[in-house]
């Protein structure tokens, strides 16, 4: 069977100009722009989309060193960190506790994080191991730690996309 994938994309190029917008009028007779959607997909895919993008518009790339299904296994652990890990919190003084199992995406992830929350904010971020769960420790901006829970800690910090492009280059990125 023949895809007709060719045929739509050629259709919605000769529609599209490359600036990506095109006028068109409604039935008022005002203008307006239409435009292609911003996201080619799910989030992986998007994300994925891209880096493969920025990295084919770099002449520097070192494409012997390239390694997207690395950035693919680090984007289904962010997801999967983000959706199925069971979370324990506990306020603490001065911050949180929070516990959560020792395998996976968070054994992969928590610890790597807690130093680099530190370093990005200052306040203390300390991920121990004990038995089968993780105990991550944050102490600070009390307020600000609890609210942002487990979750919104994970997602603090501006490291995560050169940590993405890091890991799509090749590089040892933590």
């Amino acid at each position: 069977m023949k895809s007709i994938f060719p045929a739509i994309l050629a259709a919605t190029c000769a529609v599209v100009p490359s600036t990506m917008t095109a006028q068109h009028s409604n039935h008022a007779g005002h203008g307006h722009a239409a435009t292609l959607p911003t996201e080619p997909g799910q989030d992986t895919f998007a994300a994925l989309t891209e880096i493969v993008t920025m990295l084919r518009a770099d002449p520097s790339t070192d494409w012997s060193k390239v390694d997207i299904a690395a950035l693919h296994r680090h984007l289904v652990d962010m997801d999967d960190l983000m959706q199925l890990t069971d979370v324990e919190e506990t306020a603490i003084d001065g911050g949180l506790r929070v516990s959560v199992p020792a395998e996976g995406a968070a054994l992969r992830m928590v610890p790597a994080h807690a130093p680099v929350l530190e370093a990005e904010t200052g306040w203390t971020s300390i991920a121990e191991q004990r038995d089968d769960r993780l105990v991550w420790r944050i102490t600070g901006d009390a307020a600000q730690i609890r609210a942002l829970g487990f979750y919104g800690l994970m997602a603090t910090g501006d490291h995560h996309r050169p940590h993405h492009l890091g890991i799509a280059r090749g590089m040892s990125v933590h």
